[in-house]
Formats: structure tokens, sequence, C-alpha cells
């Protein structure tokens, strides 16, 4: 195929309107105005209640550092379980020169989210936790925190992606993450990416290492369920079922013979003997494909599913057995820490 290159002529008879000629750049000007007073509007509201957090571990390690954002004025501190999980002592330090104690109130290292108390009275400044549902890719963002030990450092970007899966370092995937280009560095998890509007939309969370521009926050409407669990009960409650599991392939006659909607499930590799799950009869071998309506591919489907609301709820299991479709009323019991 010949390859063409398009020619694009000036038709010197077509009136310009004055309007589309910038004088002296003066368009460009006005653009960048507008962007930085959105960023510099966002960092003089919400700046203030981003601190520095050095946490003392239980185990007599050397302290680490890391960010976090207050969401209350009687000192609530919202920030990653990686950063403060396991926290012997913490202090936090204000942008106003403050240095206060503060101690851990819980941290849920499955959506590594943690939530500090200062206890030292003070009047704080806050931040607002948005809702992270009406987020579009595109949109402008801004990371506050203390990347490499330099406190009170401002990036900005935008949303690159929504609904993204994160594995946490317990081996659950966080779910809706917002991945974004906004530059982060080890320092700034914990703390805030913050919408235009001057809402905390997500807490930073993570990099890949070796890419540019690739970074995640856990999205806002998690961490606003999380930080209810963790004022209630200092952890977050999760409902159990007492299986191992891991996702199978199932072959496409069985699917198409049963009229399943998926091509895999979660096989059962191992029963706790006093669990719900073999209280309920379900044992090895055995394949979920339905739990409580929703469909299940594998056990991140599984696990998804165990959250505190349905603790001591009757689940309807849909599962295969010798290549016919059974079913077992299991009632998940809460989780041990």
């Amino acid at each position: 195929m010949l390859a063409v290159t398009p020619r694009f002529v000036l038709d010197e008879d077509a009136p310009v309107a004055p309007s589309a000629i910038p004088a002296d750049g003066a368009g460009d000007a006005a653009l960048l105005d507008a962007y930085s007073t959105a960023v510099t509007r966002v960092v003089e509201d919400v700046g203030p209640a981003v601190v520095k957090l050095t946490v003392a571990g239980r185990d007599n390690r050397r302290a680490g550092t890391g960010s976090g954002v207050i969401i209350s004025p009687d000192g609530l501190v919202l920030t990653n379980s990686h950063v403060a999980g396991g926290a012997r002592a913490i202090r936090v330090a204000t942008q106003d020169g403050r240095d206060l104690s503060a101690r851990l109130m819980g941290d849920d290292p499955d959506t590594d989210l943690a939530l500090v108390r200062v206890d030292d009275p003070a009047l704080l400044p806050a931040a607002k936790l948005g809702s992270s549902k009406a987020l579009k890719r595109g949109q402008l963002v801004v990371a506050i925190g203390n990347p490499l030990g330099f406190e009170s450092t401002v990036t900005a970007g935008v949303i690159s992606a929504l609904g993204r899966s994160l594995r946490a370092q317990t081996g659950r995937l966080i779910d809706d993450v917002i991945q974004t280009d906004a530059a982060l560095n080890p320092g700034n998890s914990g703390g805030p990416l913050v919408a235009s509007s001057g809402e905390v939309i997500g807490i930073n969370t993570a990099v890949i290492m070796g890419a540019q521009g690739i970074c995640f926050a856990v999205a806002a409407n998690t961490a606003e369920v999380v930080l209810g669990e963790l004022i209630r009960h200092g952890h977050v409650r999760r409902a159990f079922l007492g299986i191992g599991a891991q996702q199978i392939a199932l072959p496409r006659r069985l699917v198409a013979a049963l009229g399943l909607t998926a091509a895999s499930g979660a096989m059962i590799a191992s029963v706790d003997p006093e669990g719900p799950a073999a209280k309920a009869g379900l044992r090895e071998g055995d394949v979920l494909v339905h739990l409580d309506g929703m469909p299940v591919t594998g056990a991140d489907d599984v696990i998804r599913l165990m959250v505190s609301a349905r603790i001591g709820r009757p689940l309807e299991a849909t599962y295969l057995r010798g290549g016919r479709i059974d079913y077992a009323s299991v009632t998940p019991t809460e989780r041990k820490r």
C-alpha cells in the first residue's frame, strides 16, 4: 500500500478572527494560569492537613517515615498500613512546625490503610474525604507528601485509569484502585491524592518500580469503609468460610451443559474441619461457581465477597462435584485476626 503524506494549505483568503490570534502568547499564559491556579488552590486548601509520620516499630527496628492526611480536627490521621502498621510509637510533624505524639488506632493490611490518633491536645487543619465514584480518566489530580524526606512536596498529573486491582502484601486484592501519573516516590506513601475540588479522592500507596508515571492510590470510597471499621472495632471485620481455594478452568462442554456464565471456578483445595464450609458439607475438590448469587471465577472472587455484612448470614453456595451442580447453605463466621 502506498503511503500518502497529507499536505496542509493555508487559505489566505479566509478571514481570521482577531480573538483567535493570541497576543504575545497571552493564550498560553491564560491556560497555564488556569492550571496553576487549580493546583495552587488545592495545595493551599489541603496542604496544611498533610503530615510527616516518623514511626518506631515494636521490634525495635529503625524508625521509618511516611506521609499521612488529617481527616478530623481532633487528630485522626489516615495513612498506609505499610507505613504505620505495627507501630510502637509515632511522631506527627505538621506543616506549621508542630511535633506531636500519636498512636496507632488500627490498621488493615488487606487494603494497606491505617488510622493514627494524635494524643497531644491540638486543633488541627483537616482535609475532606470525598467520593471516588464519579472520577474520570484524564481528570486533574494533585499528590502531596514527603517523598525521600523532602517535606510538603507537591506533584500534579491526571487519573490514568480507574478500577485497577492491586495485590496487597497479605496476598489479597485491593479493588477499585486509582492509577495516576502524578509522580510518587518512597515517603509519599499514605499521603493524599486530591481532586481539583480540594477533596481527597485517594490515599497514595504504591509505585511500579522501573516504570515511569505508573502510580496507585487506594480509592476514597474504600478508605471510607475501612475508616468506619477501624473507628468502631480497631480492625476491619471480614467473613470467614474456612477454605483454601485456587482458580481452575472448566471444560467447555461442562460449562455449556450446565449453563454456567464463566469458564472457571474456585476449586476448594483445603477445608478447615471446624469451619463454616465443612459444617455445610463442602469438601476438597468441590468447585465453587456461585456464592450468594454472585459468580465465582477464582479464589479472589471468594475473598472479595467476604465482607463484614456477610458475617452470620446464610449464603447459598453453588458448586460442582463429580460433574454435577449441587447447592449448600453456608453461614460465614468472623475471620480471626
